[in-house]
């Protein structure tokens, strides 16, 4: 019942296998790895075989054999750990020490001295990013921060647009991030900020969710260097002192983990109160013309690319259902508690991976622009990216990589969510890339190799008027495809 530890071996090469000593009881998991970090089978998802034994354990300890090319892995792991017959998620999190992890269990309020119907998620009457203003209202809310193309006050104007100058005047405020060119010569600012809602009950997760969500805007311009990072977190008038104190500090600390994660820290922020709990922040960057790309550059015959599955919004809703009879009746004969509790974690576990290898690949595999998809659906920020496109075309999804059975739920709920439409609102959702077709399978097949998570060909770039839609008949693709024993996806 004791927290265990991976032990990190140092950074030199290791020819010897592996040398484990248990200092546990009889019931432990015994588990070695010298594999590289996407390959550990102690998470659910895993894609390549390691030791095993006993995964009813009630204790494990963890040692990972790493040679000069096998960096720790700071992403989140997960096991099965079984207590009283009942299944519980074993999460790993950084300790002090950024060569350690430590297990931690799935927050649980009782374990926290706090009353067991306590919901992180009731702290806000919007959920993660369908906080969001409609794109459309949005658009006009900030036509006045556009470039006045009639003033005569050019060099005004020069700094105060939000935009690269051969791309056009909503770089800045239209896409995910502001990229502004320094006065010092050959180098540009690139700058992001983001917030919302609590939308899991997990504090810790909720934290690494938002730096996920946060850092993503700079991936979907190819930016993997994150130079700085601000937090900004408001913390809910409605919680009493004791909840106070427990849940800030555990999502501050998955916030400040998942930036380690992304090779950066945190230096600063703003802490208020407000009626509502919210939790986000700024990242920054300051880099050369090669290391970001400018998303307008898609041609007829691209294809379109997304790195992540759709349905975190259903899943999450349908999470909180099950705590709520008049809605859990609704969707009871369509999906089972299971099936719900498991497309919870997946949508946990996909919201707090970083689209940091996805911005690395699109370098290698010359992608022609991206962007993030988040509050305004897959259909959404494809229509915007469409229209910043320089040349004249459309993009067209066929498929809809969708969480299991989260397709059916929404169809179930009407005209809730419409996922299938594209208007469904994601959070920290996947990279959404225009790749030339010929590098679009292997980007794939890259992507899976490095993280073991999947990426999927779901449209294509044709001739039009920077439009964007989906077919009347898109095909669902069910992630995972196949339930399997013991694995998350």
């Amino acid at each position: 019942q004791k927290d265990a530890q991976i032990v990190y071996l140092g950074r030199t090469p290791i020819l010897v296998l592996v040398l484990f000593y248990f200092i546990f009881s009889a019931d432990s998991i015994f588990f070695f790895d010298f594999l590289p970090p996407v390959c550990n089978p102690c998470v659910f998802g895993c894609k390549k075989p390691g030791f095993l034994f006993n995964k009813f354990a009630k204790a494990v300890k963890i040692f990972s054999l790493n040679n000069s090319s096998y960096q720790p892995n700071m992403a989140e792991f997960q096991s099965a750990v079984s207590q009283d017959g009942l299944t519980h998620v074993a999460q790993l999190e950084l300790g002090s020490n950024p060569n350690e992890l430590a297990l931690r269990r799935p927050f649980d309020p009782v374990v926290h001295d706090l009353d067991a119907t306590f919901r992180l998620t009731r702290f806000a009457d919007l959920k993660g990013r369908g906080c969001k203003v409609p794109q459309e209202v949005l658009a006009k809310l900030l036509e006045c921060l556009q470039q006045d193309e009639s003033s005569q006050d050019h060099e005004h104007a020069h700094f105060m647009h939000m935009a690269i100058p051969r791309i056009g005047k909503q770089i800045g405020i239209g896409m995910d991030s502001s990229v502004i060119p320094l006065r010092h010569g050959g180098l540009s600012l690139v700058q992001t900020t983001d917030f919302f809602y609590p939308l899991v009950d997990d504090p810790y997760m909720m934290g690494k969710i938002a730096c996920s969500n946060v850092l993503s805007d700079l991936y979907a311009m190819g930016v993997t260097e994150c130079d700085n990072l601000l937090m900004l977190v408001a913390v809910s008038t409605k919680m009493t002192e004791k909840e106070r104190d427990v849940v800030i500090p555990l999502m501050l600390r998955g916030f400040k983990d998942s930036a380690l994660e992304a090779g950066t820290a945190v230096t600063g922020g703003q802490t208020v109160v407000n009626p509502w709990c919210t939790i986000g922040g700024v990242a920054t960057t300051v880099c050369q013309p090669n290391e970001y790309i400018v998303p307008d550059n898609a041609v007829v015959g691209d294809v379109l690319v997304l790195t992540k599955p759709l349905g975190t919004q259903v899943a999450v809703n349908a999470h909180q259902w099950l705590d709520q009879p008049e809605r859990w009746n609704r969707i009871k004969l369509i999906v089972s508690e299971d099936d719900v509790r498991k497309a919870y974690q997946r949508a946990m576990d996909s919201m707090a991976r970083l689209n940091r290898i996805a911005a690395r690949l699109m370098h290698k595999y010359n992608a022609h622009g991206a962007t993030d998809v988040t509050g305004f659906g897959l259909l959404g920020h494809a229509q915007t990216l469409a229209k910043h496109q320089k040349n004249e075309v459309s993009f067209v999804i066929h498929n809809l990589p969708v969480i299991a059975k989260m397709a059916a739920v929404a169809k179930a709920c009407g005209n809730m969510f419409q996922l299938l439409q594209g208007h469904s609102a994601e959070t920290s959702g996947g990279l959404l890339i225009c790749l030339p077709r010929e590098q679009a399978a292997a980007y794939c097949k890259d992507i899976e190799k490095q993280e073991g998570y999947q990426a999927w060909i779901i449209g294509i770039v044709e001739k039009g008027n920077r439009t964007a839609r989906i077919i009347d008949k898109p095909r669902v693709i069910e992630v995972p495809a196949k339930e399997k024993d013991g694995e998350l996806w």
